[in-house]
Formats: structure tokens, C-alpha cells, sequence
């Protein structure tokens, strides 16, 4: 081991699997090369695409031995010969717009190439900064870049309790629309209040689309976020508005969906699918999003929720609470 480098613990896995196939193994991290920085970690965000990657499920197969993690919160402590906006002692979080193949944060030392590297405004702790992008840039792409929701449009967000989900209400909320939160459990439903939600909807219990007109006196909602689909997605497509658009960005329900053809031909929304790479694969996109999330989090109308937070030692434990899908808000690991 040279004198620049670190031994660090690393989540590492060696097949494709259940949370189970995590291990913690003892890693050298080397000095950064000439545009990264190695940033010693304070907190790692836990998502839903990280474990899609150790499922060998996303949209890149995971390359053995591999690495995990888009998000994470720390100081740095090196950087390369020609990085300039950042130094030494920085505080910062990872943007996740980068391989999985090439760089990771499951790690007490990570290296990180200097364009995803962040200095984020003072006002979060290190579990909320690593909270923060890939939930919020994504909900901004829908809600902002490409939905363009004007104040007072209406904004129907499935899953709500999920992180991107309350990052959802949130920027809703900044913008001056009116969210309206789907959920299937009625414990949830005064959490989702108290997190801004205008209106909840108890999916479990109500009907979607009846609901949804109710409280839009018959206009419907503008947008639609959706990373379910399943058994519910016809009700669901029920209740937009005309000309309203709707997003896919999961698929989280292993149910068939029907699609409610003669709704779509008389409204005319727009149906897509959604990814992150919108936003974090454009620099100038990116640009606009990182100033519109600063300015909320600077002003505290952006503000990640903590659910549950684990140690690195317990990354299995981390996982599969993320797959029993109890949590309000993220899920973070603290080194």
C-alpha cells in the first residue's frame, strides 16, 4: 500500500441477489487521479436503484466484483492535480451522475470524480445531504423541467411516503402547486399531512380517480408521478386532467396494468416514461437544477426527511428494510 492511499471499509458483492449477497470487505482506496477527489464518508443515502443493481435489474448490469451507491455526504480530504473548485476540508455531497461500473459510495473512504462532487448549502446535517439528489433532482426534471407545473395546478404523487415522494410534495409545494399524496396505508395518512401534502388519498380504502375529481372540482391533475403502476394505474389514469401529462419512473407493483384507452382519447394526456439521466445526464439541465435545489434548501422549503438510520456493519439490514417498503422518507447509513 503506497503512502497516498487508505484502507476502507467497502460494501463489495460478488453475485447478483437478495440484500443477503452484501459483504463488508477491507479495501485500498488509492490517491485520486487528476479530476477526482477521495472523500471520507460521513453518511451514504440508501435508493431504490442501488438495489435494482445488486438484483441485476437496472438499466446496467452490475460488473463482478462490484461496487454499490449513488449518494453520499462527507469531507474531502484529497484532491487531484487539476481539480480547482474544490478543496481539501470541503464539505460535500456526490450528484449520482456517473457508472456504477466506475465509482460508488458504500464506503468509510470513496473516490469521486470532481463534476459530481458538491459543496451543498450549511443548513443540512450530513444525513440529509446525503439525501438529497437523486430524489430531488429527479422530482424536479418531472415536476419542473419537463412538467412545467404552473401555481395552483394539481400534482397526484403515487408512493408519497417514499423519499422521491416527499421530495415531490416538496418541490410541489415551492412552486406553488397543490399535491395531492397517494398511499395505501392509513397510518401514513397524518404523516403525509404533516410533511405538506394539501390532500391525502388512502388508496387502500378510496377510490383514486372519484377522489382525485372531488378535490380538483372535476379538473383533474395536471401531473401524474407514478412508480407503481399495477392493478391501479387504469383508476389512476382516470383521474388527470386534459392535456395532462403523466410519469412513469418505476415499476414497483409486479401486477398487470390495463390501460384505460377511452379516458387517454378523450383527455389526451401525455404518458412517458421518466428517468433521472433527464436531468443528471445534461449539464445545463443539471446547472438549473442544482440552483433550483439549493435556493430551497438555503430557504428550508427543501429538506430530505430521515426515516432510519443504519451502520455501515448493518447494509444488509439496510436493504431489506428498504424492500419491505415500511419507510417514511430516506433511509441512510451512518459511518
Amino acid at each position: 500500500m503506497s503512502d497516498l492511499s487508505k484502507i476502507s471499509k467497502t460494501v463489495v458483492f460478488h453475485e447478483a441477489g437478495k440484500p443477503e449477497v452484501l459483504k463488508i470487505e477491507q479495501l485500498e482506496v488509492p490517491a485520486p487521479g487528476p479530476q477526482e477527489v477521495r472523500i471520507q464518508v460521513k453518511s451514504i443515502g440508501v435508493n431504490r436503484a442501488d438495489a435494482m443493481y445488486r438484483q441485476g435489474m437496472y438499466i446496467e448490469n452490475p460488473v463482478f466484483p462490484a461496487k454499490l451507491g449513488y449518494e453520499a455526504a462527507g469531507i474531502i480530504e484529497a484532491v487531484g492535480s487539476e481539480v480547482t473548485n474544490l478543496s481539501v476540508g470541503d464539505v460535500v455531497n456526490v450528484i449520482p451522475g456517473f457508472s456504477l461500473h466506475n465509482y460508488s459510495s458504500y464506503g468509510e473512504y470513496i473516490i469521486m470524480l470532481s463534476y459530481a462532487v458538491h459543496k451543498y448549502p450549511a443548513n443540512l446535517s450530513y444525513h440529509e445531504a446525503a439525501s438529497l439528489w437523486t430524489s430531488y433532482s429527479t422530482m424536479y426534471g418531472m415536476i419542473v423541467h419537463s412538467g412545467k407545473l404552473k401555481p395552483g395546478e394539481f400534482v397526484v404523487v403515487n408512493a408519497a411516503s417514499s423519499s422521491a415522494g416527499l421530495a415531490a410534495i416538496q418541490i410541489t409545494n415551492y412552486v406553488g402547486g397543490i399535491s395531492i399524496a397517494l398511499t395505501t396505508s392509513p397510518k401514513k395518512k397524518e404523516a403525509l399531512l404533516k410533511a405538506g401534502a394539501s390532500h391525502v388519498i388512502v388508496t387502500s380504502e378510496e377510490d383514486i380517480a372519484t377522489e382525485v375529481l372531488k378535490i380538483t372540482n372535476n379538473i383533474g391533475a395536471h401531473i401524474i408521478l407514478d412508480p407503481v403502476v399495477g392493478a391501479k394505474f387504469s383508476n389512476l389514469l382516470s383521474s388527470v386532467a386534459e392535456n395532462g401529462k403523466v410519469f412513469v419512473y418505476g415499476a414497483l407493483s409486479h401486477e398487470p396494468a390495463v390501460f384505460p384507452a377511452f379516458d387517454v382519447m378523450m383527455k389526451t394526456p401525455t404518458i412517458r416514461g421518466y428517468s433521472a439521466i433527464e436531468v443528471l445526464g445534461n449539464m445545463e439541465v443539471l446547472m438549473q437544477a442544482i440552483a433550483f435545489i439549493d435556493k430551497g434548501v438555503a430557504e428550508g422549503k427543501l429538506k430530505p426527511i430521515i426515516d432510519k438510520v443504519f451502520n455501515l456493519d448493518e447494509i444488509v439490514v439496510a436493504h431489506n428494510y428498504l424492500e419491505s417498503n415500511q419507510q417514511f422518507g430516506k433511509i441512510v447509513v451512518n459511518i
